[in-house]
C-alpha cells in the first residue's frame, strides 16, 4: 500500500515593505533678548497673533531654559554641551577677540549634513569670526546670510565698536552673504530682510532632501529701531523704549508668520518641525520685560534664563498642550539628531538629552538636573543700573558654613535639580522689575546672600530663600557644582587682537 506523506502546507504571504518615515524638515527660529512677558500668551500688552496661534497648535514649553546672554546660548545650541565644557563660560565674544567655538567641536549643522540635510543659516552668528574656519559656512552650513557680531544698526547694518588696543572706534558693515560682504542692502530693515532671505531658502529648497533652516533674528535686541507703522498700535504705552520695543516684537511676529506661510505654500509644512525660542531673557533697559520673574538678561535669576519657547509640527502626537517638563537649550542637538535618524555619533559626551518623546508624547523629561553655569571669573557684586540701586551681599552671612563644601561659593554659579535651584556668588541684577504700565511691583527683602536656595515650581519669582531651612539640599547641590567644576575647561576669554582693525576692509570679518 502506498504511503502518502503529509507535508506541511506553506503559505507564501506577501509582506509589504515598511517605508521608513521621511526625515522631517527642521526650522529653528531664535529671537534675541525676547522677554518672558513679551508674548501674548503670557498676558502681554504686546500683540503677537502669529506666535500665539502657532504655539497654541503645538507645545508650549513653560519650563524651558536658555543661557543669560547671547554667545553661550548659541554655543550650547550648536554643541549640545554646557559652556563650561567648551571654555566659554564667562561672557559673549567681542568683535576683536581671537577665538570662536572650539574648532574641534562638531556643530549641529555638521551632524545634520551627515544625515543628508541641506543646511542653511540666516541672521546672527556671534560664535566667533577671527579666522575663516570659524565662519558658519566652514562649520556645516551650506549657505549663510547674516551678521557675525552681537548687534548692528537695523537699517545700515553698520556696527560700531571701540578697539581698546588701538584706541579706535570704527563703524563698519556687518552683513555677509556666504563669505562675501554685501553693502547693497543698506536701508533694508533686518527683521524683514532676514525673513525674506529665509523664505527664499524655503522656496528654492529641493524637497527630495530634508531641510535644516536656522533663522537667528536680530530682533528684538537693541538698538531700538522699527518702521514707524509698527509702533502706531502702541500709542497707549507711555514709556518710549517699551513702545518701540513693542513695535519690534510686532515686526518679528509678522516675520515668523511670513516664514510659516512659505512652508505651507511650498508643501514643506506637512513634514516640518518648527521651533521658536529666545536666546536669553529680556533686557529691561531696552524695553523688554520678564515680569513676574526676577532679574533680566545677563543674570542667573529666572528672568535671565527661563526662555519663551514652543514647538509646532503636524508630527506632534499630542499637540495643543503646555509642557512643564524641564528642558534646556543644549537638548535641541540630541533631539534633532534623533529626528534626523540618530546615526551620527558625537565625538564627545553631550550634556543635552533627546526631548522628542517629552515634547511629542508628553512623557516625563529625561532631564532631572540642569547646570545654568559656573563662572569663576565673576566674583564681584556689580551695581544694577537703573533708578533702583542694587542690594549688596550680606556681610553678616556665615559664609564659613559652606567653605568646606569643596566649591568656591564666591563664583557666580547656579544649578537646578528637580524643583530646587541653588545660586552662589553674585547672580546679577536682582530686581523684580515692575509689570509694564504698573509701578508698584518692585520690592526687596533681606540683602543677597552668597548661597541661596529656591523651590522654583512653588516660587518661580525667587522671593523665598530656603537655604537655612534645607541645609542638606544646599550641601548636595554644592557637591554637584564641585563635580561640574572639576569637569570644566579653563575659561577662554582672550584680550582683543589689534590686528582686527576693519577700517581698510570696511567690514567686520576674519583677520587672522
Amino acid at each position: 500500500m502506498a504511503v502518502r506523506l503529509l507535508l506541511p502546507v506553506v503559505f507564501l504571504v506577501s509582506v509589504p515593505l515598511v517605508k521608513a518615515a521621511p526625515q522631517p524638515n527642521i526650522v529653528f527660529i531664535m529671537a534675541d533678548d525676547y522677554g518672558w512677558h513679551d508674548i501674548g500668551y503670557h498676558r502681554s500688552e504686546i500683540h503677537t497673533p502669529h506666535l500665539d496661534e502657532l504655539s497654541a497648535s503645538g507645545v508650549r514649553l513653560e519650563s524651558y531654559y536658555v543661557q543669560p546672554i547671547c554667545t553661550p546660548s548659541r554655543n550650547q545650541l550648536m554643541t549640545g554641551r554646557y559652556q563650561i565644557h567648551t571654555g566659554m563660560q564667562h561672557h559673549t565674544i567681542w568683535p576683536c577677540q581671537p577665538y570662536c567655538v572650539p574648532l574641534e567641536e562638531k556643530l549641529l549643522p555638521q551632524y545634520l549634513k551627515e544625515a543628508g540635510y541641506s543646511t542653511h543659516m540666516v541672521g546672527k552668528w556671534h560664535l566667533g569670526m577671527y579666522k575663516k574656519d570659524c565662519l558658519p559656512t566652514r562649520r556645516g552650513f551650506d549657505s549663510f546670510f547674516g551678521f557675525l557680531t552681537a548687534y548692528k544698526d537695523y537699517y545700515s547694518h553698520i556696527r560700531c565698536h571701540y578697539i581698546t588696543a588701538l584706541k579706535k572706534y570704527p563703524c563698519v558693515m556687518d552683513l555677509m552673504d556666504g563669505e562675501e560682504f554685501v553693502p547693497h542692502y543698506y536701508g533694508a530693515y533686518s527683521t524683514q530682510l532676514f525673513a525674506q532671505k529665509s523664505i527664499s531658502v524655503i522656496e528654492k529648497h529641493d524637497s527630495d532632501k530634508p531641510l535644516f533652516l536656522y533663522l537667528a533674528l536680530q530682533a528684538v535686541h537693541g538698538p531700538l529701531q522699527v518702521p514707524e507703522h509698527y509702533t502706531e498700535p502702541y500709542s497707549f504705552i507711555s514709556d518710549p523704549s517699551r513702545r518701540i520695543y513693542a513695535g519690534m516684537v510686532s515686526a518679528m511676529d509678522e516675520a515668523v508668520g511670513s516664514v510659516t506661510m512659505a512652508l505651507h505654500r511650498t508643501g514643506l509644512w506637512n513634514n516640518t518641525v518648527l521651533v521658536f525660542t529666545t536666546d536669553n531673557g529680556g533686557q529691561t533697559f531696552s524695553g523688554g520685560s520678564n515680569w513676574p520673574l526676577r532679574g533680566r538678561k545677563g543674570t542667573l535669576w529666572e528672568g535671565g534664563v527661563r526662555g519663551v519657547g514652543f514647538v509646532v509640527s503636524p508630527l506632534l502626537k499630542k499637540p495643543r498642550t503646555v509642557s512643564h517638563e524641564l528642558m534646556h537649550i543644549s537638548d535641541w542637538l540630541p533631539t534633532f539628531i534623533e529626528l534626523a535618524g540618530g546615526n551620527s555619533q558625537p565625538p564627545r559626551l553631550l550634556d543635552g538629552f533627546n526631548m522628542w518623546p517629552t515634547i511629542s508624547d508628553g512623557v516625563a523629561s529625561p532631564r532631572q538636573e540642569l547646570l545654568h553655569n559656573i563662572n569663576p571669573l565673576h566674583k564681584t557684586n556689580l551695581p544694577c543700573p537703573g533708578r533702583y540701586s542694587s542690594r549688596t551681599l550680606d556681610e553678616e552671612y556665615n559664609v564659613d558654613l559652606w567653605t568646606n563644601s569643596g566649591f568656591n561659593v564666591s563664583f557666580r554659579a547656579a544649578i537646578r535639580f528637580s524643583k530646587w535651584k541653588l545660586l552662589t556668588g553674585d547672580p546679577g541684577c536682582d530686581h523684580w522689575f515692575h509689570r509694564p504700565g504698573f509701578y508698584n511691583s518692585i520690592f526687596y527683602r533681606e540683602p543677597l546672600r552668597p548661597v541661596m536656595l529656591f523651590d522654583i515650581p512653588n516660587d518661580p519669582e525667587e522671593r523665598n530663600d530656603l537655604a537655612d531651612k534645607y541645609p542638606s539640599v544646599v550641601a548636595f547641590l554644592l557637591r554637584r557644582l564641585e563635580y561640574y567644576q572639576k569637569t570644566a575647561l579653563p575659561v577662554n576669554f582672550p584680550e582683543e587682537d589689534s590686528r582686527c582693525d576693519p577700517q581698510d576692509s570696511g567690514a567686520w570679518g576674519p583677520w587672522a
